[in-house]
C-alpha cells in the first residue's frame, strides 16, 4: 500500500481505529440531531407554538461553542478512548430526557443539554491524528469528518421511519430513544476496542490544563482576541432568545442575568490562559518548541467560512427552493427537502476529497483553491431566480458543496500538524468557529434576502482567502517532550 492510499476494507490496525472513529462521530451526530426530522410531530404533541420549535432549534447548537473548547481540553489530558467513550454514555441522558419530556420546558432543557454531543467531532482530530503519519492525514481526516457528518442526514432519513414501525402517537419517542441506546451501547464497544496510539507511540499531553499553551507574548494577546468571538455568539443567541421577534424563552432580566455570566466566563478564560502561559513566558523559548498562533487563527477563520456557511445554508436551502420554484415549476415542500439535501450529500466523497487533495498537492494551496471556489459558488447561487431551470440551479449548488466540504476536509489536514500535544484543543476552537459562522450568517438572513446572503458570504470568504495567504505551510518536523526529558521528533511534511 503506497502512502497516499488506504485499504479501507481493512479492518484492524489504523483502518479499525479510522472505522470506529468516524462511526463514534456518526452517532454523535444522530444524536444530536434526532430531533429534526421529528420535530412537526413533537410539536403537535406538546402543543408547541412556532416560535417555540425556533427555540428549540436555537437551544440545539447554543452549548456546542463552549463544549468543543472544554471537550478539546478533556481530550488532550484524558486521551480520544476515555473522552469519546464518556460523552457517547454521556449524551444519552439528555437524549432519553428528551424523549420522554412532557412540557416545552423539558423539551428545551434537553435540547440545550444535547448540545454537548454536538462537540464529539473534535475528540476524533486528535485519535486519527495519532494513527496516521503526516502523508495521510488529510484523507483519514476527511473521511472522519465526511462520513460522520453524514449521521444527521441518516437521522432524517431512518428516524421518520423508525418513528412509523414503533407506531402511535408516541412512537416518536421510542425514535429517540433508540438512538440514546445505540449511543450508550457504543460507548462501551469503543472503549474496549481502540487504543489512543499505536502501540510503542507516546500520547503528549500538555503541561497544564485549561487553555492552550502559547510560545510568545503576541501570540498571547492574539488568542485572547480569537476567543471572544465565541463569547459574542453565546451573546446574540441569548438575545435571539430573549428580544428577538418571535422567540421569548428568556426574560430581560434573566437574559441580562445570562449575558454577565457568559462575560464573566470570558474573564475566567483570560485568567486561565494567562494563568497556564505566565511561567513559561518568562524564559525564552527554543526555537524547535514554538509554533505561531496565527496558524490557528487562520484555520478558524477558514473553518469560520467553510462549515459555517454549510451549516446556515443546510439550514435554509429546503424553504429557499420551495419560495423560488413553487409557483414557477410547482416544487413541493418534499422535493424542496429532496433538492435542498443535495448540498449536505456531496460530504461525503468531498471532504475525503479536500483531505486527499491537501495531502497530495499542498495544504495552502488546496485550501485557497477551496475557499476560492466556494467564494465564487455562492456568488453564483445568489443569481438563482424562478426563470432558472431546477437541474441548473442543483447543479451549481452542489458544485459549491464540493468546495465547501473539501474546504472542510483542507482545514482540518492541517489542524493535527501544528503541535501534536494540543490538538484536541486547536480543533476545539476551529471546530467553535464553525458554529460562530452558522449562527452569524443565519442571523445576517433574517434581515436580507437570501441573494443578499448568498453575496455575503462570497464576500466574507474572499477577505477569508486573503487571510489564508499568510498561513505557512507545514514541513520538517514539530517537537515534542517524552517524559523522560528526551525530544522527538515528529514529521509534518
Amino acid at each position: 500500500m503506497s502512502s497516499q492510499k488506504l485499504n479501507l476494507l481493512s479492518f484492524s490496525g489504523k483502518i479499525k481505529i479510522l472505522h470506529m472513529t468516524w462511526l463514534a462521530f456518526f452517532i454523535t451526530f444522530v444524536v444530536w440531531f434526532n430531533h429534526a426530522p421529528l420535530m412537526m410531530v413533537i410539536a403537535q404533541t406538546l402543543g408547541m407554538s412556532k416560535s417555540e420549535i425556533k427555540t428549540v432549534l436555537i437551544l440545539n447548537v447554543a452549548l456546542t461553542i463552549p463544549a468543543r473548547i472544554v471537550i478539546g481540553i478533556l481530550v488532550d489530558k484524558f486521551g480520544p478512548k476515555r473522552t469519546y467513550s464518556t460523552l457517547l454514555a454521556a449524551g444519552s441522558i439528555p437524549c432519553f430526557m428528551f424523549a420522554f419530556a412532557t412540557s416545552f420546558e423539558q423539551l428545551a432543557l434537553a435540547r440545550f443539554l444535547s448540545g454537548f454531543i454536538g462537540a464529539g467531532f473534535v475528540i476524533g482530530i486528535r485519535m486519527v491524528g495519532e494513527w496516521f503519519p503526516a502523508k495521510q492525514v488529510g484523507i483519514a481526516e476527511g473521511i472522519y469528518g465526511g462520513w460522520g457528518n453524514f449521521g444527521s442526514a441518516a437521522a432524517a432519513g431512518a428516524l421518520p421511519a423508525l418513528a412509523l414501525i414503533y407506531g402511535g402517537d408516541e412512537g416518536w419517542r421510542y425514535a429517540i430513544a433508540t438512538t440514546g441506546v445505540i449511543s450508550l451501547l457504543y460507548s462501551a464497544v469503543y472503549f474496549f476496542n481502540v487504543s489512543d496510539t499505536p502501540k510503542g507511540s507516546t500520547y503528549f499531553k500538555p503541561k497544564k490544563a485549561g487553555a492552550m499553551e502559547i510560545t510568545s507574548t503576541g501570540d498571547l494577546y492574539f488568542y485572547i482576541l480569537m476567543t471572544m468571538p465565541l463569547y459574542a455568539t453565546l451573546s446574540l443567541l441569548t438575545w435571539k432568545l430573549s428580544s428577538a421577534a418571535d422567540t421569548n424563552l428568556l426574560s430581560m432580566p434573566a437574559a441580562i442575568g445570562v449575558y454577565i455570566g457568559i462575560w464573566a466566563l470570558f474573564f475566567y478564560n483570560v485568567y486561565k490562559i494567562v494563568h497556564v502561559n505566565k511561567e513559561h513566558l518568562q524564559h525564552p523559548i527554543e526555537e524547535i518548541h514554538r509554533y505561531k498562533f496565527k496558524q490557528v487563527a487562520i484555520l478558524d477563520l477558514a473553518y469560520f467560512i467553510t462549515f459555517g456557511s454549510e451549516l446556515a445554508v443546510v439550514s435554509m436551502l429546503p424553504m429557499f427552493f420551495f419560495d423560488t420554484f413553487h409557483e414557477s415549476q410547482g416544487v413541493t415542500m418534499v422535493q424542496a427537502g429532496l433538492l435542498g439535501g443535495s448540498f449536505a450529500f456531496i460530504n461525503l466523497v468531498a471532504r475525503p476529497l479536500g483531505g486527499w487533495i491537501s495531502d497530495k498537492f499542498g495544504r495552502k494551496l488546496s485550501l485557497s483553491i477551496f475557499v476560492l471556489g466556494l467564494s465564487a459558488g455562492y456568488f453564483g447561487m445568489s443569481m438563482i431566480n424562478s426563470g432558472w431551470s431546477i437541474a441548473l440551479a442543483v447543479l451549481l449548488t452542489m458544485a459549491c458543496s464540493c468546495f465547501v466540504s473539501g474546504g472542510c476536509g483542507a482545514v482540518y489536514a492541517i489542524v493535527p500538524l501544528i503541535k501534536r500535544r494540543m490538538t484536541g484543543q486547536i480543533a476545539g476552537m476551529v471546530g467553535a468557529y464553525g458554529n460562530v459562522g452558522g449562527v452569524l450568517f443565519l442571523t445576517i438572513l433574517s434581515f436580507v434576502s437570501p441573494a443578499v446572503f448568498f453575496m455575503v458570504i462570497a464576500a466574507v470568504a474572499l477577505s477569508v482567502l486573503i487571510a489564508i495567504q499568510f498561513i505557512d505551510e507545514p514541513k520538517g518536523h514539530m517537537a515534542e517532550i517524552q517524559e523522560d526529558g528526551s525530544v522527538e521528533m515528529i514529521e509534518v511534511g
